[in-house]
């Protein structure tokens, strides 16, 4: 069957026309972890409730017999109100959120006890529930909408344009919004030489951390002999704090699909592998749907668009592994081998998966391709900068007031993503301060820190190469002046510590040694010689280790030390924590104000380190002191600190 992309458009359009309202429940993992499903469930029950018609799924009239729409039908008296789910609308920090069209309204942290209000006064009375409106913490401005909202007002998106709106479950909706277009064009108007070259002039670079031209990428691929190719897209994103790729694969899996039919018509490639972590089953169920209902629907199989080209999609679940996102290991995994990495050359182009040439790109990559080739090369490079063309993700997390996914043109500023678009730098108890910023991870554990001096560096490619940080897959973690970046180093260290997979050396024990070395560093040990052999140990892991894992794990060391050497240096020498979060570095100490005498700690203290009379400020000896931490749980004032 050969898809009818223009008669499955025009159905469901002629379907939505009909629908008076839309309710959109933001149905990302974020969300549905928060319980939107339960809020979903309950519009169901109180639109009913209300006497107002209610469709869950759209079908188009007289479509019985369809193949692809009979199985959706609903039927509906009058005008009626749709109820949908979709993936991650960006905003996870205030899910559950709830958008109603076409006002453009967008509740915030809703509850199924919000939802019998909401029916009534938007639904039915046509009014806002003021009371679940964003309000900007910054400026107090109360937003009726994205349309107001800065952490949208702020964006660029287009990877991420129809995530939150469209269903994702439902592939005419897809279509209906131009997808699978561009997949058409290339089919049926384009040759392989064709979908290189525009690709290579779009400047498209692979977002999953190297950077390299994806064009270019798939030309060397094209030109390698042999009738069986593959396409591999890496939906292995294992970076702590990091979910783009996640949110593109559960809010449009059918871009990914398209993007992957667009590399395998460029290369010549008959079949392809979706590869998933296991941690993301809603991820994997719905990009196992949109190939099931691609196939279906006739837009994947054998003799796509009448073209006499096929090509087969299998979906397959990683077991987690960090160092399967790397190529050669993730191909390893596939082949049912242990995912190690190998050595290059050669390259998947040359030989991959089981031999043959293989390309390989990550998810955001392949949701970008659909916008190249249907837009054009030209058009896309209107976005970003001269090398870095485009638009990038990043996870934004951390001491910041608004945490979610956005979506900006590379060469936007970091203080633009943390100031404008993330609502400022908060302290530890969530209150936007405004002088507290320290610093950013960005890139992930692979990554490096940016200093209040990179407020105003243009976020590309090369330009954080050039400060020894790099894009990585998009991690971005806001650290405030409380921060201690001898903890954060060690936090990342522990993470590639126990994801490198140990076949070389280098990574294995020298990830193993420098968090030894950390350790000492934090616990006062430390002396000048730690840091000596923690700066030449992380050099000799970054220029000898096998894989990129091994490369890069050192990064967040080397750059903390480039900007926050003082900050070591305090622990080693001053055996002291600026940030007072290192526990064995800090004084014990009682605060006199907040003492009220009650002698409760001194009777606790277990080695006699407190004194002082009944109902006036006690003291702690540090020099007798174990730092046990009894006297602090039983401080009612908690004028205790340093234990």
């Amino acid at each position: 069957m050969i898809a009818e992309l223009e008669k499955v458009a025009s159905e469901f359009g002629n379907a939505e026309s009909k629908v008076s309202r839309r309710v959109i429940i933001c149905a990302g993992t974020g969300c549905v972890a928060n319980g939107s499903l339960k809020v979903y469930a309950e519009f169901i029950k109180q639109i009913e409730s209300a006497g107002l018609d209610i469709v869950t799924e759209l079908k188009a009239e007289g479509a019985e017999g369809d193949n692809h729409t009979s199985t959706l039908l609903q039927k509906s008296s009058s005008a009626p109100i749709r109820l949908s789910k979709s993936g991650c609308q960006g905003f996870c920090q205030m899910g559950p959120l709830v958008t109603i069209e076409p006002e453009g309204i967008l509740y915030t942290k809703v509850k199924p006890e919000d939802v019998a209000e909401i029916v009534q006064t938007t639904l039915i009375d046509h009014k806002a529930v003021e009371r679940l409106l964003y309000r900007d913490p910054v400026s107090g401005k109360q937003c009726t909408g994205t349309a107001e909202i800065p952490f949208y007002q702020r964006q660029s998106r287009t990877v991420l344009k129809s995530c939150g709106i469209i269903d994702p479950e439902d592939i005419r909706e897809y279509i209906h919004s131009g997808g699978y277009m561009a997949a058409k064009r290339a089919y049926t108007e384009m040759t392989p030489e064709m979908v290189c070259e525009e690709m290579l002039y779009s400047g498209l670079r692979g977002r999953g951390g190297g950077g390299f031209p994806t064009g270019k990428k798939w030309d060397l691929t094209r030109i390698q002999p042999g009738p069986k190719k593959y396409v591999i897209c890496n939906g292995d994103e294992g970076d702590p704090g990091a979910f783009m790729d996640r949110s593109v694969m559960e809010g449009n899996p059918h871009s990914v699909i398209e993007g992957m039919m667009i590399a395998a018509r460029a290369i010549g490639a008959d079949e392809g592998y979706v590869y998933v972590r296991l941690e993301y089953p809603l991820a994997v169920a719905r990009i196992r749907r949109a190939v099931a209902d691609a196939e279906a629907i006739g837009v994947l199989g054998d003799n796509i668009f009448g073209s006499g080209h096929g090509f087969k999609i299998n979906v397959m679940e990683g077991a987690g592994a960090f160092v399967c996102g790397e190529e050669t290991a993730l191909i390893a995994s596939i082949e049912g081998q242990r995912g190690m990495p190998m050595p290059k050359p050669p390259f998947p182009a040359q030989s991959g998966l089981w031999g043959k040439p293989t390309v390989i790109n990550n998810v955001e990559t392949l949701a970008s391709v659909p916008i190249v080739i249907g837009k054009g090369a030209a058009e896309f490079r209107q976005r970003g900068t001269e090398t870095s063309p485009g638009t990038k993700t990043f996870a934004l997390t951390g001491h910041v007031a608004n945490t979610g996914l956005i979506e900006v043109p590379f060469g936007t500023t970091l203080r633009e993503v943390v100031y404008n678009i993330g609502g400022g730098v908060t302290d530890d108890r969530g209150n936007v301060t405004g002088e507290g910023f320290k610093a950013v991870q960005i890139g992930g554990p692979s990554g490096g820190c940016l200093t209040e001096e990179h407020l105003d560096l243009p976020l590309d490619f090369d330009s954080l190469k050039g400060v020894g940080a790099m894009v990585g897959s998009g991690g971005l973690v806001v650290m405030n002046k409380q921060t201690c970046m001898v903890r954060i180093a060690r936090f990342f260290m522990q993470f590639t510590q126990n994801e490198s997979c140990g076949k070389c050396v280098l990574c294995r024990e020298g990830t193993k040694q420098m968090l030894a070395l950390l350790d000492d560093i934090m616990e006062g040990n430390g002396t000048e010689k730690t840091l000596e052999t923690l700066e030449r140990t992380a050099r000799a892991v970054q220029k000898g280790s096998l894989c990129g894992l091994g490369k890069t794990a050192p990064n967040p060391i080397l750059s903390t030390l480039k900007y926050f050497r003082a900050e070591y240096e305090a622990h080693v020498y001053q055996k002291r924590c600026p940030a007072g979060e290192c526990k064995a570095l800090l004084r014990p100490t009682i605060d006199p104000a907040k003492c009220k005498g009650c002698t409760m700690c001194a009777k606790k203290c277990p080695v006699g380190a407190i004194t002082g009379e009944l109902k006036k400020p006690h003291v702690i000896n540090p020099d007798i002191c174990i730092k046990c931490g009894a006297c602090a749980e039983v401080c009612r004032f908690k004028a205790v600190s340093g234990v």
